[in-house]
């Protein structure tokens, strides 16, 4: 899996994490309040079990996977059957690297709610990242099918990074223009298609989307780079300069640009 591909489903998986949980924000090593909810306020276990979820969630959005994982075992013990419970220690699980005990949660989730589109967006992030980017798509696709799913394009943008990690340009493009046409700025969506249409050679519609791209989130160096290498094929020397600058100033220890020093463009 190339290092852009990598990095756009590790975004996809963690920004499907806190789905359906309530967190609390914070960027300090304090430990995150539990509002009361372990002294008395919520003794019934489903309310137990979402509780605990909230702050497993609140920690691994932090990257305190133990905490994480004390909260979240916290949760199944008070109710076994909160099926978000399970999909989170899935995600934590993954991302500590222990793919038996990841799957074997997620399989869990899945039996307790089987049309909930987070959990199968989460599995089918998992199984993609492990290598297992065919299984993946029918999860996808399950999330997508549910009407009360709030964010589908997520799930066709995951879906069409997967079919780009197996080579399979045509069907990544189908997926990644469903995610715009049902959300024309969605950037896993935006930068995937210009990344194509650069490859395609149409140089016009390429350039367009990364533009947009750059415009709506803080630019990376794998944007910078193909924005760079855009404008040199249009001969465009003075942008292709702006966007060298950018990367030297701002990603000189980037991959993108070693290749840029490099003179490596394609």
């Amino acid at each position: 899996m190339s290092r852009g591909l990598q990095g756009a489903l590790a975004a996809l998986f963690a920004a499907a994490a806190l789905a359906g949980c309530q967190t609390t924000s914070t960027t300090t090593n304090e430990p995150i309040p539990d509002s009361g909810s372990t002294r008395g306020e919520a003794t019934e276990p489903r309310n137990r079990a979402k509780i605990h979820t909230e702050l497993g969630a609140a920690y691994y959005e932090r990257g305190n996977m133990a905490a994480a994982l004390e909260h979240l075992r916290t949760a199944t013990t008070a109710d076994p059957n909160y099926a978000v419970a399970y999909s989170m220690l899935g995600l934590v699980y993954a991302d500590l690297k222990e793919n038996r005990l990841a799957q074997s949660n997620f399989e869990r989730a899945l039996s307790l709610a089987p049309n909930d589109p987070d959990i199968n967006h989460n599995f089918g992030g998992f199984l993609c990242r492990t290598g297992r980017e065919e299984e993946s798509i029918k999860y996808f696709l399950q999330a997508v099918g549910n009407p009360l799913y709030t964010q589908p394009w997520r799930s066709y943008s995951a879906a069409g990074l997967c079919m780009m990690n197996k080579g399979k340009v045509k069907e990544a493009e189908d997926y990644f223009q469903r995610a715009l046409k049902l959300d024309p700025d969605d950037p896993t969506a935006l930068l995937s298609m210009a990344q194509i249409r650069y490859r395609q050679g149409r140089l016009e519609e390429a350039r367009k989307l990364v533009l947009q791209f750059n415009k709506l989130v803080n630019p990376n160096a794998e944007s910078l780079w193909l924005a760079l290498r855009v404008e040199r094929k249009l001969g465009e020397r003075t942008a292709e300069a702006g966007y060298a600058n950018q990367l030297r100033r701002r990603f000189v220890n980037s991959r993108e640009y070693q290749l840029l020093q490099r003179g490596e463009y394609d």
